[in-house]
């Protein structure tokens, strides 16, 4: 329903309302004056020497009669309005208390009524919200939490046998590997909590400065250079040569995160294409892999806080770097998209070449 039809249903509602004191008002007019005609015949109200009815009685008769019906209109209206608010109400308290099932219905008539169904689907759609967002959050705490005890136990173990002493130097470069791997995978999920935590309370994108887009790119690859080389992926690189205006170290999290989930997708000598379209105002960047597809309706909730497309966990991963690369895009005024079909998953980040900061 747009904007346009939602007025016209709410103003239809107003008129409704003040259609229905109308109505009453002029029913308990009529009413007034048949009774006054009748308190007339029975010598109730005395006739004046003209033969009409004594105007003070009639006034004071029409007056009081008014009264007790408007009473009881602002009564009925006001009973039937704080049904709906109490009920409202009642349903958020519950929802504020961590009742995230709860859900508000109204009853005939009003309840069938465009503007009472618009406040009913958008409580009800913020309910499903909140219900599928503390889903996600108590799956991150629980993936997260083994996320960080996995690697912390293994640094432990292997710190323990080197401290034993008796091994052969190709155990203890082994175990050292191991070690600097383990504390390297736990560093880059706390700099992506810090980092999603920084940027969600950020409204203003500061920093900006122009720099070489392609040189940022080639960096993030080399970064990446032990994961990449240790599964055989080979790199497509077309970027050329290009600047843009941007927060350098915002955008350096974007293709980490991208780069470093295309090659953690892939199989094992896969390829991993990332490529620059110059557009007239903006720059499309893509990083693009092989491997296992994304489902439609993953996609809709993969840029979403905690969420893993991949439910085993099987992957390293803790839901926090896509919703890290939205919100960076959002900053830059830009946005990010996936597309996924034919075993190969593709995500474009687009990008002002020019920022107004």
């Amino acid at each position: 329903m747009n904007k346009k039809e939602v007025r016209k249903h709410r103003r239809a509602l107003t008129l409704s309302v003040l259609l229905y004191v109308f109505v009453v008002m002029l029913i308990t007019g009529i009413i007034s004056m048949v009774a006054v005609n009748i308190l007339v015949s029975l010598d109730i109200i005395p006739i004046t020497v003209e033969g009409h009815p004594e105007p003070k009685y009639v006034i004071t008769f029409l007056t009081l009669s008014n009264l007790v019906v408007g009473v009881i209109v602002i009564a009925s209206l006001n009973s039937l309005t704080l049904q709906y608010v109490n009920r409202i109400i009642d349903k958020m308290n519950r929802l504020a208390s961590g009742d995230f099932k709860t859900r508000l219905s109204f009853g005939a008539p009003l309840g069938r009524h465009p503007t009472f169904n618009e406040v009913s689907n958008s409580f009800n759609k913020m309910a499903e919200e909140l219900e599928g967002t503390e889903m996600l959050r108590s799956d991150f705490i629980n993936n997260f939490s083994h996320e960080f005890k996995t690697p912390i136990v293994s640094i432990a173990g292997f710190a323990k046998l080197l401290k034993r002493g008796n091994l052969t130097e190709k155990q203890r470069l082994e175990y050292l590997d191991i070690i600097e791997e383990e504390s390297l995978r736990l560093s880059a999920m706390a700099t992506n909590v810090l980092n999603m935590t920084k940027v969600e309370s950020q409204t203003i994108l500061t920093n900006v400065t122009r720099y070489n887009l392609s040189e940022q790119l080639r960096s993030s690859v080399l970064m990446l250079e032990s994961k990449w080389a240790k599964k055989e992926v080979e790199f497509d690189l077309n970027i050329g040569e290009y600047t843009i205006s941007a927060n350098e170290e915002m955008l350096k999290h974007v293709w980490v995160n991208l780069i470093d989930n295309a090659i953690k997708f892939s199989p094992k000598g896969g390829i991993v294409g990332i490529s620059v379209r110059e557009n007239a105002d903006t720059f499309s960047i893509t990083v693009l892999n092989s491997g296992s597809e994304i489902s439609p309706e993953q996609q809709k909730r993969i840029f979403n806080k905690f969420y893993q497309a991949d439910e085993s966990h099987a992957a390293e991963g803790n839901g926090i770097g896509l919703a890290l690369v939205k919100r960076v895009a959002e900053l830059h005024s830009g946005n990010v998209s996936v597309w996924s079909e034919n075993q190969t998953t593709a995500f474009t980040v687009e990008l002002p070449k020019y920022l107004n900061v």
